[in-house]
This record gives structure tokens, sequence and C-alpha cells, in this order.
């Protein structure tokens, strides 16, 4: 006789607008089980998750816990039965150090005075079932995005969950966190602690997870055992028909191609020291390495977003003035942020409006916005990156991340750039929108732009450049090229220790 489920989710449905999210959704989780959650952007994935998890209240249908029927109003009561959400935004407080963090509302307290003694020693605990390393007195404001993501699964499993929601919780990591992670996640079902995976991974949740359910336009279309399916089989399932997940073909820049940009000997602080790199024309250049080894801090300096502290950057030969990304934009650098919502989009804003912003004074006239000519310029950025929403005057924020993605692109093809700078772009997105999205970059490649790539996903890195940079402790450690371009060489040369000579 099979235990009763966990949770238990039957007929719910939930609108917002006109829009279908979920569509008589019902799933099961056992106790002490990962259950993997998969499905394009928008196919309601994440509300699932968050009406499981009290963001969300269904408009119609049941959510039981232990076979009792429950109406979660909060996330607050959703943890007093149990249930944590890790959700994709960060939602720390940035002003307070990570032990403040990870205890909030459950402090260890003597004579109502918070022991910090007591907490440390509980910290300590936590830290060492991880394997994170966290530091308990850094402020979390200044942590990096993947730091951060660690101390929201530590805060989750100090609450003692009986399940945790985790919400494409690997997708600021790197490999080896990612690898570590999951160890954790195997540690807590070990535990008897269930999780719920919700990620675009789909080898993760093969590796993971006992049994996958996947969902399409807000319905359940599959469920069963992960060990009954594969990454193709859940991409068919996820999309309705069979999609190539293969990366374009690469066509390599001409042998004579220019040098469209090249940075000389650029360092700043201890982020970054002494890094020089070029690009030709048609050429994508992959810059692989772990987080913190420097790989975005060079991207910032080439963009203008800071200043080197030496060394400089030639476009076409000609040395580049970086005082202000406007400076970089003025030149034909663009560069596509690794955080679509902090630093591309204004999510309250259209697509109109976003894939204007950088060039709205090409459809001003005497200061004023000439709305007909803007918008049929955007309709054809719409049609060529095929953005699938109701219009260009929809609301970026209510797009799934893929079509975010392209609008940010949209926003920086505008400038008709020489150089791309291109840091995580198919971070958060579904299987369809990445291989689009890498479509686009070998295309602009094509066409004779110069392409910077920045990813996480070593996958990518060598899908799609013809070089590869790894950069370890903010320089440039190896360049691979062809057939020395491996995940191996890469890797050995990312990990290895000072002054340790990457074979």
């Amino acid at each position: 006789m099979t235990s009763r489920p966990l949770i238990e989710v039957r007929d719910a449905a939930k609108h917002f607008g006109g829009v279908r999210a979920l569509d008589g959704v019902s799933v099961e989780i056992a106790p002490g089980s990962v259950h993997g959650l998969v499905g394009e952007n928008g196919a309601g994935k994440s509300t699932l998750a968050k009406v499981i998890g009290g963001v969300l209240t269904p408009d119609s249908g049941e959510l039981l816990v232990d076979g009792e029927p429950v109406r979660f109003r909060s996330p607050r009561e959703a943890l007093a039965a149990g249930i944590a959400t890790i959700a994709q935004e960060i939602a720390l407080v940035p002003g307070r150090n990570v032990l403040e963090n990870v205890f909030l509302g459950i402090e260890s307290r003597r004579l109502g005075i918070v022991d910090r003694t007591a907490l440390r020693k509980r910290f300590a605990a936590l830290d060492e079932r991880t394997g994170f390393s966290l530091d308990p007195d850094v402020r979390v404001g200044a942590l990096r995005t993947a730091e951060q993501q660690k101390v929201e699964i530590v805060r989750a499993i100090a609450r003692d969950a009986r399940l945790i929601l985790m919400d494409e919780p690997t997708a600021a990591l790197t490999a080896d966190e990612s690898e570590r992670l999951l160890g954790v996640v195997r540690a807590l079902a070990a535990d008897g602690t269930a999780v719920l995976l919700v990620s675009h991974h789909l080898d993760e949740v093969l590796a993971v997870c006992e049994r996958v359910t996947v969902m399409r336009d807000g319905r359940v279309v599959r469920d069963g055992p992960a060990a009954n399916e594969t990454a193709q089989s859940l991409v068919t399932a996820m999309v309705g028909r069979a999609v190539d997940t293969t990366y374009p073909p690469k066509r390599p820049a001409a042998g004579d191609a220019a040098v469209v940009l090249e940075a000389r000997a650029l360092s700043r602080g201890r982020a970054v020291s002494d890094v020089s790199l070029q690009v030709r024309a048609g050429e994508i250049v992959g810059l692989a390495g772990l987080v913190g080894s420097g790989r975005s801090e060079v991207a910032r300096l080439i963009a203008g977003a800071d200043r080197a502290d030496e060394g400089e950057v030639r476009l076409d030969g000609a040395p580049l003035p970086l005082r202000h990304p406007r400076d970089a934009l003025r030149h034909g650098i663009a560069m596509v942020p690794e955080s679509r919502k902090e630093e591309g989009l204004l999510m309250m804003r259209s697509i109109r409006e976003n894939a204007t912003l950088a060039t709205l004074p090409r459809f001003s006239r005497g200061g004023v916005v000439e709305r007909g000519r803007e918008r049929r310029y955007v309709q054809g950025l719409f049609e060529r990156l095929d953005v699938r929403a109701p219009g260009t005057g929809a609301r970026v924020g209510s797009l799934s991340g893929g079509n975010q993605q392209k609008v940010l692109f949209a926003k920086w093809l505008a400038i008709e750039p020489r150089m791309l700078i291109a840091d995580e772009p198919t971070r958060g997105i579904d299987v369809a929108a990445k291989r689009e999205i890498h479509g686009l970059i070998a295309e602009l490649a094509a066409g004779g732009m110069g392409v910077l790539l920045i990813s996480s996903e070593i996958e990518e890195v060598l899908g799609l450049a013809h070089r590869v940079l790894v950069m370890r402790g903010g320089r440039v450690v190896e360049e691979l090229a062809g057939e020395e371009a491996t995940e191996e060489r890469i890797m050995r040369a990312a990990f290895a220790t000072a002054g340790e000579e990457a074979a």
C-alpha cells in the first residue's frame, strides 16, 4: 500500500486577467521525495509552485497537506505547515548579514535576548551539512547572486521544512556548485524532506528526481517516474513537438577578418588583473570560469559600466575613452547584462518602450517621440525575434522569461552595434527559447558582428564560441580553440590552484 501524499493539488485553476495560468492541474508529491516540475516559460510551473507555497490562492480546486484541505493566504501560513519556498527572485534583507538572514524570525533567545552564540552553533552545523562555506558575518547585499542563492537554501533548511520548493535553484551557480546543491537535495530527501524542483536544466532533473511532472499551457501533460524519461522526451512533451536541441553550426570568421575589439592589460582592483583579449568581426569568443573569476567584471570594463585602473579598450584599432556606458554605446558596443530584471529592462513598461530606450532620440523630433514611427520599427524587431506577446504595448513584466530576454536583445540590437557582449544570455529561460537565442547569436556573428559570450554553462560556451578564454582569479589563464576546447580542459584551467599550471 502506497503512503499518503504529503501534498496534493486537485483540479487547481488560476487566471490573471484573460490569461489562464493553471487549467485543472492535479499533482501529488510524496513525503521524502524529489519531484521535478518542468515546462516552457509560461507553462504554469512557477504559478503552481506559488499556489503550493502560499504566494497565490487558486481560483478553484483544492490543496491538501497530509490529506487535509488547506487554503494558504500567505507564505507564512505555508511555512507554518512545513512548506518553504526558494524563489527565483532573491528575497533576503540586503542590509543584514548572512547569520541574521538565515535565522530571521526563528532566532535562538535567552531571557528575550537573541543568543548569538547559539545561532552561530546552529549556523555552523547547517554550513557543514551543505558544504557552502558561507561567512556568517558578511552583509548579504555585498554577496554575488550565486552566494545569495546559497543563503536562501540554508534559510529554508534551517526552518525544518517538510517540503522545500526550489524554483530554478541552480540558475546562478557554476557546474561544481550545482552538483553540490544536488547532493544537498539528495541528502534532504534521504532525511525525509520532500523537494519540488522547478528547473529548465533537464539533466539535473533526471539526475536527482524520482518523479517528473511536465506542464504545457497551464495543464499537466505528463506525469511519471523520471527513470522512464530522457531529456529529449521531456522537451517533446514540453513543447508538443520535437525540438532540435543541438547548437547552430559554427561559421568560422574570415581568415583576414579585422579585429573589432581589443582589450589591453585591463586591471581593476583585485577583480581584474592584466586581462588582454581580441574579438574579430564574425567571431564569437567565449569567456569561461567560475563565479567570481572576473568574467562579468571584464565585461563591465569593456562596456564602460566600470572604469579600469589600468589598460585600455580599442574598437577598430582606435582607443576608446570609457567613462560611462554611453561612451561604449556611442561607439557601437552593446551589452546584454547578466540580470535582465535588475539591469536590463523596465519590467513595468511596455515592450515598445523598452526596445527603444537606448535609441529614443532616433524616434524623436523636437523632444517629442513619434509614436507611429517607433511602433513600426519595434514591430519589425518584434517579428524578427519572434517575441510572443499580445502586442508591442504589452508590459514586459507580463512576458515569459524567454520573451523578456528577446526584448532585451531587441533593445541593444536597435543601436546596430559592432560588438555585442552577452553575459549569461540564456539564464532562466526554457529549452525552445534558449535554442532561439543561440540561433540569434550565431546569426549576428555570421553577419560580421563581434560577440563576447559569458556563460556558466560550459556546454553553451563550447557550442557557440570559436575560441574560449578561461579566467581564474581575475586573469585569463588559458586560451582554447578547436579540438583543444573541451569541458575537461576548461574545468581544469578554471579550478587549478594558484601557481599550478593548467595542463
